[in-house]
């Protein structure tokens, strides 16, 4: 088992497009389905895997581009100190005070190593000034907990 690192900062209004966000349905549309319908079917089946946007189910990283991987660790602990670094890389953009208290950042640090090591996916999302949003998330592969049946991006 192995974890990969994964982090995205964008406009608060790109991050909403929970469309982009979500996989496509297995089932298509059916032929007699309206035609904006089965078009915008084929735009997110297209556009899902190749987007930089966060996945709103966290192991759908895993089906991303690897360019988007920002780090591989083989140790639970390694993948929850990247975290540990990142966090105060932002913490002086977060749009809320509370979000930058180092005590409570060092708890979601800790609470990340103990996820990563049961096999979950630890996810964090913080709003930035300006209106943006950052998104942390480290998922763990070979396999992963939730969906086994996503491939490892790496290996």
């Amino acid at each position: 088992m192995h974890h990969h690192g994964y982090l995205w900062t964008g406009p608060k209004e790109r991050f909403d497009n929970e469309a982009l966000r979500r996989p496509p349905h297995p089932d298509p549309p059916s032929v007699g389905s309206r035609q904006e319908l089965i078009q915008r079917y084929r735009e997110v089946a297209a556009e899902f895997p190749t987007s930089d946007l966060p996945p709103l189910e966290t192991a759908y990283w895993l089906i991303k581009p690897r360019s988007l991987v920002r780090g591989t660790w083989d140790e639970a602990k390694e993948a929850a100190s990247w975290l540990g670094e990142r966090l105060p890389e932002y913490a002086p953009r977060f749009a809320s005070e509370r979000d930058r208290d180092t005590t409570r950042l060092a708890r979601l640090v800790n609470a990340a190593a103990e996820q990563l090591h049961s096999g979950a996916d630890p996810s964090y999302g913080f709003y930035l000034e300006r209106p943006s949003y950052l998104s942390l998330a480290v998922v763990t592969c070979s396999p992963n907990r939730s969906k086994s049946e996503l491939a490892c991006p790496m290996r």
